[in-house]
C-alpha cells in the first residue's frame, strides 16, 4: 500500500487556524488512511492509502474544510518524491533550516521566478511542483516577494528530510513483513 506525505497549508501559522495533530490524525483515520503519523505541530502527516495521490489530496482537503470551515490546502507527495526533493536540493552551502521547500498544488509556470523581488539576497529555483528558496538571513525577516509561492506551503530542508525518513521507515516495515 503506498505511503503518502500530506503537507497542510496555513495550519498553526495564522492563516486558516489551529488544528491539534491528534485531530488531524483522527480525520485521516476516519478517511480510511492507515498507519497515520503526524510530525511537529505544522500540519505534516504520513500515512498509507490505496487511493491515488490526487484523490487522497482532495478527500483530506475536503474533510479539513468541513472541520475548519475553510479548506486549508493540502499538498500530497510520495516518499520517492520527497527523497528526490531532498537529493536535488540546490544551494549546497545553505544551512538546511535556511533552505525552504515550497510545495505547490501544481507545477509552477516556467516564468514564476521572473516576478521575484529578493532584497536580502534570497535565491530561488523551480523544480516541478516545488520551489526551493534559500534565505541567507533566515525567512523570518525576509522581504522576499514571489507571488508563485502564495498557493503553497513551505517546510525547511530538515523537516523534509525527517518526513522522508518517516515515510521510508514505514515502507521499510512493509518489506520486512513481506520477508518474514
Amino acid at each position: 500500500m503506498p505511503v503518502y506525505i500530506a503537507l497542510l497549508r496555513a495550519i498553526n501559522v495564522g492563516g486558516t487556524g489551529s488544528l491539534p495533530m491528534t485531530e488531524l490524525k483522527a480525520i485521516c483515520e476516519g478517511l480510511g488512511f492507515t498507519d497515520v503519523k503526524t510530525y511537529i505541530q505544522s500540519g505534516n502527516v504520513v500515512f498509507r492509502s490505496d487511493e491515488a495521490e490526487k484523490t487522497v489530496e482532495e478527500r483530506l482537503d475536503e474533510a479539513l474544510g468541513r472541520k475548519m470551515g475553510k479548506r486549508p490546502g493540502v499538498m500530497v507527495r510520495s516518499r520517492k518524491e520527497l527523497d528526490d526533493i531532498v537529493a536535488n536540493a540546490p544551494f549546497p552551502d545553505a544551512k538546511p533550516n535556511f533552505l525552504l521547500v515550497y510545495f505547490l498544488p501544481e507545477k509552477a509556470p516556467a516564468d514564476a521566478l521572473e516576478k521575484m523581488s529578493a532584497p536580502d539576497g534570497e535565491e530561488a529555483k523551480l523544480a516541478g511542483r516545488e520551489i526551493y528558496v534559500h534565505y541567507p538571513n533566515g525567512s523570518g525577516r525576509s522581504k522576499l516577494k514571489l507571488p508563485a509561492l502564495k498557493p503553497g506551503t513551505s517546510r525547511n530542508l530538515n523537516t523534509v528530510r525527517k518526513l522522508a525518513e518517516l515515510a521510508a521507515d514505514m515502507e521499510g516495515n512493509d518489506r520486512a513483513q513481506r520477508i518474514i
